[in-house]
């Protein structure tokens, strides 16, 4: 199936999710104080619009690209989760791990990096296999 039988509200809504599952995983209220340790930030560095703007469309392209992997009609809401749970834990936090090993960061730079890529591709997951 091509891209033109995509579902691009549930693409776009997966997309804003990333995206506002990433400013609460990484705000003072959740883990960025702790982001920035692992980081060794003294503090936040600054994001402007522009940031903010080119993170939302990767969140966006991230959308895409997972519901091109679940462009099927018999795809499911459990279907979905799974598959973003698996890109997510088994490819992006797995990457993370690896580039971190050869960077040596800490442990805890790859679970807080890791576990937001993870849950973030399952929520998108949810979003687009449960909104066909």
């Amino acid at each position: 199936m091509g891209i033109q039988s995509l579902n691009f509200l549930a693409v776009v809504a997966a997309g804003i999710s990333a995206f506002v599952i990433g400013g609460l995983w990484y705000s003072p209220m959740l883990l960025g104080g702790a982001w920035k340790k692992a980081n060794g930030f003294r503090d936040s560095p600054a994001a402007g619009p522009k940031v903010f703007g080119l993170a939302l469309l990767l969140s966006l392209v991230m959308a895409v690209n997972l519901a091109m992997f679940l462009n099927d009609p018999k795809t499911t809401l459990a279907f979905g989760a799974m598959a973003g749970f698996l890109a997510g834990f088994g490819w992006a936090a797995m990457g993370i791990g690896i580039v971190s090993l050869f960077e040596r960061r800490s442990l805890s730079y790859v679970l807080i990096n890791g576990g937001y890529l993870t849950v973030a591709l399952t929520v998108m997951g949810v979003i687009l296999g449960g909104w066909r």
